[in-house]
């Protein structure tokens, strides 16, 4: 009934299969470790910017790009960490950088473990040890994302022990033709449009003739949001573990995807301290993401 099966495109893909849900989720370890492909009874979900995928010099457009060390832009991609001034680019470097496999199963579920070690070029723009392991798991409509991360600071030649700052995200973007039949269940009351930062009320919509909507959720009352599309009678639970403070909404006018990302910190926060999650040296802290795609 599961699978995983390796198939040799531009870059190495995993392909995890659940043969009786028609179920289907690929993995690129090389292009960020990202999946590119989720797959329920045979349909897709998300979307992909395929020539955007194909050049290695871009970031990926589509797919669910993971974030780290940050979660949207700094002010000229900049911070202070003790006294010096670092460079780091929107989202982080994990989206960009090789991942590892380093686990597989395919028993009562497929899933996937990719991990991505702190190296010379990672230690330029952001001054830790670490490790994050990511297991990606399918099972019929579910899609669990399990993370796990470590601060190594102290324990690998070079750097002293310290106390690791850092946000973490997931950026899915799911595929959508009409904009206009999509309704949402997000627990908040108002988002703050992070172009004009003014804030907005939410009343379950968004207005697809808007040319960009770029709106933050929190402080979050629950711990998941859905998304119904009524064009495809499909439904989509995003769940995520309760260190997730923010859930932002993203979508591009003419674009056929819109983008609902699970954030443990706003923009910005390793200048303000904002939300940030401080790991100890030596510890590692978890956290889980939940995708549910249900036809109706």
């Amino acid at each position: 009934m599961f699978a995983i099966a390796l198939e040799k495109k531009q870059y190495k893909t995993y392909c995890l299969l659940d043969h009786h849900y028609q179920s289907r989720l690929e993995v690129v370890p090389e292009r960020g470790g990202m999946i590119t492909r989720w797959q329920v009874k045979g349909k897709e979900l998300l979307y992909l910017d395929t020539e955007r995928f194909a050049n290695s010099n871009l970031t990926v457009r589509g797919g669910i790009p993971i974030l780290f060390p940050i979660c949207g832009n700094l002010p000229e991609d900049a911070y202070l960490y003790n006294g010096r001034r670092y460079t780091l680019k929107q989202h982080g470097f994990a989206r960009d950088l090789p991942w590892t496999v380093t686990n597989q199963v395919a028993t009562d579920y497929a899933a996937i473990t990719l991990t991505l070690t702190s190296n010379g070029e990672t230690r330029e723009v952001y001054p830790f040890d670490f490790e994050l392991e990511f297991t990606y798991k399918l099972k019929g409509s579910d899609l669990i994302i399990f993370q796990r991360f470590t601060n190594l600071s102290g324990t690998m030649e070079g750097l002293p022990p310290q106390v690791m700052p850092f946000s973490t995200g997931l950026h899915p973007y799911f595929w959508v033709s009409d904009k206009s039949k999509l309704l949402f269940e997000i627990p908040a009351m108002q988002y703050r449009d992070q172009i004009t930062q003014k804030l907005h009320d939410f009343t379950g919509h968004f207005d697809p003739n808007v040319d960009e909507i770029d709106g933050i959720f929190g402080p979050l009352t629950g711990l998941a949001a859905t998304a119904t599309d009524l064009s495809r009678n499909l439904r989509i639970l995003v769940g995520y573990h309760s260190a997730y403070s923010n859930l932002v909404f993203w979508t591009v006018k003419g674009k056929n995807y819109y983008c609902l990302e699970p954030w443990t910190a706003p923009r910005n926060a390793l200048n303000t301290g904002k939300l940030l999650t401080y790991l100890p040296p030596g510890a590692t802290c978890e956290m889980l993401v939940h995708l549910n795609a249900t036809f109706f």
